[in-house]
C-alpha cells in the first residue's frame, strides 16, 4: 500500500464517528441504575428494635483477602447491651483504599450482619476519609428502633431473639414445633 494513502487510513475512525448521534451522560445529575446484586459499599445492619447484629467475631476480617476490615469485639453486659449475645463489635472499621468489593466478607458473616449496598460514589478528598467507622457503616434508625444499649426486646433469650419471638412462641405453644418434627424426620 502507497505510504500516501496512510493518512487516509489514520483519520478512517474520525470519518466513521463524525455523522453519528453523540450520547452526552449527566453523570452528576441523573446516575447511572447499577445492577441489582452489584457489589457497593458495606452497610452494618441492626435487628427490629436496634440492636446491632455484628457479633464481633471477627471472620468477615479473617476472609478479607485485602486485609482491609478491622474488627475488635467486647463483651455486652446487662447494662450496656449492643448485640443480643454475648459480644459485639465496639471497634469496626473497613478501609476503602484496600477494599476490593469482593464480596467475601459478606459471605463469611454469620448472623448476616454485614451486606452490601448499591452506592458505588466512594471518592472523596483525602485518604483518612475512605477509612469507614462503625459510625459510618450501621444502617440508621428506622420508625420503632431504639439506639442501643438496652436490653434485648424480642424475646427472652438469644435463640428466640434470632427466630423472632412470635415464632418461637407459636411453635412451643403447638406442642414441640419445628424441633419435634424435625426429630421425627430424621428417626423415621
Amino acid at each position: 500500500m502507497p505510504s500516501f494513502l496512510d493518512p487516509l487510513a489514520g483519520f478512517g475512525v474520525s470519518f466513521r464517528t463524525i455523522f453519528k448521534k453523540t450520547m452526552t451522560e449527566s453523570y452528576p445529575e441523573h446516575p447511572h441504575p447499577v445492577a441489582r446484586r452489584f457489589h457497593g459499599r458495606h452497610q452494618l445492619n441492626r435487628h427490629p428494635d436496634g440492636l446491632e447484629k455484628c457479633i464481633g467475631c471477627e471472620l468477615c476480617a479473617w476472609a478479607c483477602p485485602a486485609d482491609a476490615i478491622y474488627v475488635q469485639g467486647s463483651q455486652n453486659t446487662e447494662d450496656a447491651r449492643f448485640s443480643p449475645g454475648e459480644r459485639y463489635g465496639s471497634v469496626y472499621q473497613i478501609n476503602y483504599l484496600r477494599c476490593i468489593l469482593c464480596g467475601l466478607c459478606v459471605e463469611a458473616c454469620p448472623t448476616r450482619a454485614l451486606t452490601m449496598t448499591n452506592e458505588y460514589e466512594l471518592a472523596d478528598t483525602t485518604r483518612a476519609s475512605l477509612i469507614y467507622e462503625k459510625g459510618d457503616l450501621l444502617a440508621p434508625l428506622l420508625p420503632g428502633m431504639e439506639a442501643p444499649p438496652h436490653g434485648m426486646r424480642l424475646g427472652d433469650d438469644e435463640r428466640a431473639y434470632y427466630l423472632g419471638a412470635g415464632l418461637v412462641s407459636a411453635t412451643n405453644t403447638s406442642g414441640g414445633g419445628a424441633e419435634s418434627a424435625a426429630g421425627q424426620e430424621g428417626g423415621s
